[in-house]
């Protein structure tokens, strides 16, 4: 038998809309007739990343408990360990988990490919399962196209991560630079922000293999170019790919601490929160921290841009998280009220206004409520607004992306250590050609 909770679902939806009265978190809209309690005294496990946002999930997660009855026992990982994990348990058909957190821009394809994924359609369709407000037409076009296979929704999507600009407006004030508006003036601005004699630096971002990508493909997008072109066939190696690799390489060793080419995204916030970058380029959901007088020795002097233009277009590279059911899963009714719960108007409002992310959903996005309780900065949403209408995916869409990530990746890195763009770009392309063309095959 269920251990009763002592809160009733009434209770914590009067809970939840009482918060939102101040300003904390949304009011929920109106619930269907689901029978929350139908799967009370079900045990779920939950594979999330370490982040903010499975951070969040795992916070709350109690009150997911008393809602349901549903008993959540989730392991949270970090990034990189997290998707070998699934990807091998998955493989081997018996995976220990009922709940898993995709990363849209790394595994979609190899999802597909593994049918990994139960489709979530049915429970979408499921007046017993899906609340009244909870339908595709909510989530944004770019978290649709992440989370479906043809007609069929996979899973739901979750968050959306845009590339933009943290810079440091006490240093900028002090050499009385202004904010740059393009890549020339990024690289300027950069250049007399960096003073490695008292320890400062104009520029940080990630050099370390594999995570580099991302900083690369925000150059590369602002050329109008992809790594890929039109027939899907890798494009690394034309004018702008190459240029974009000149303005990589010129940042992190022109511009940056030393070391930078083993920085992934942590390091590199260190840097920016210790006040020893001017300027860092990543993703927007590494926000809270520099607001947080317990991390951040920049607290109220940091600012969000939208990333400059580039020389043919002005781009924000896009990541997507989302949350999913394997096919094994014997709970999958109760695994989809987790999941509905983990990008619901409440937790999505969370996310948001803590900063730890923005959420696909049209009505939590654009609700002005949630906005009014955003915690961030009021210029930090102004910045997600604007980058979303410049969003682009950063990565291409392939099955061997890891493949990707790791080659150019490696090419990137060997830039760093005097490795000429032009050539390094040519010899990834030759050892990525092949994987490609081979996985496109199978």
């Amino acid at each position: 038998m269920a251990k009763k909770t002592g809160i009733s679902r009434r209770t914590f939806v009067a809970g939840t809309g009482a918060a939102a009265g101040s300003g904390l978190i949304p009011i929920p809209a109106a619930w269907a007739a689901v029978d929350y309690k139908k799967f009370a005294g079900t045990k779920l496990e939950a594979n999330l990343i370490k982040g903010p946002r499975g951070d969040l999930l795992q916070k709350y997660e109690k009150e997911f408990t008393a809602l349901t009855g549903i008993e959540v026992s989730s392991e949270v990982i970090p990034e990189q360990q997290q998707r070998q994990k699934i990807v091998i348990e998955l493989t081997s058909g018996k995976p220990s988990f009922d709940v898993m957190h995709l990363s849209y821009h790394v595994q979609k394809r190899l999802f597909e490919r593994g049918k990994w994924l139960a489709s979530v359609t049915p429970f979408m369709g499921n007046a017993a399962l899906a609340e009244d407000d909870h339908k595709e037409s909510d989530y944004s076009s770019a978290g649709l196209t992440y989370a479906k296979s043809g007609p069929e929704l996979m899973s739901l999507p979750w968050s959306v991560d845009y590339f933009m600009l943290y810079w440091n407006k006490e240093l900028f004030a002090k050499k009385n630079i202004a904010y740059p508006t393009n890549f020339d003036e990024l690289i300027k601005a950069a250049d007399a922000l960096t003073d490695p004699a008292s320890g400062t630096f104009g520029f940080v971002g990630r050099g370390l293999r594999n995570a580099n990508l991302p900083l690369y493909m925000s150059f590369l997008l602002g050329f109008g170019k992809d790594a890929l072109d039109d027939k899907g066939n890798l494009a690394i190696e034309t004018p702008e790919a190459i240029e974009a690799a000149k303005i990589y390489k010129h940042l992190l060793t022109k511009c940056a601490p030393p070391g930078v080419a083993g920085y992934n995204w942590m390091e590199s916030q260190a840097s920016f929160l210790q006040g020893k970058s001017a300027m860092w380029l990543d993703g927007v959901g590494w926000a809270p921290a520099g607001e947080d007088p317990t991390r951040s020795r920049v607290v109220g002097k940091i600012g969000y841009g939208v990333l400059p233009k580039g020389p043919a277009a002005h781009a924000s590279p896009t990541f997507g998280d989302g949350i999913g059911i394997p096919p094994g899963s014997t709970k999958k009714e109760a695994a989809f009220l987790y999941c509905q719960w983990a990008v619901s108007r409440t937790m999505g409002g969370r996310l948001l206004q803590t900063g730890g992310g923005v959420p696909f959903r049209n009505s939590v996005i654009g609700n002005a409520q949630v906005q009014a309780g955003v915690t961030m900065p009021k210029e930090w949403l102004t910045c997600v607004i604007e980058s979303a209408k410049i969003s682009k995916l950063g990565l291409p869409v392939v099955v061997p992306v890891t493949e990707f990530r790791d080659i150019i990746g490696t090419a990137l890195t060997a830039t760093l250590s005097g490795g000429d763009p032009a050539t390094e770009l040519k010899k990834a392309s030759e050892q990525y050609k092949p994987i490609l063309e081979k996985s496109e095959k199978g």
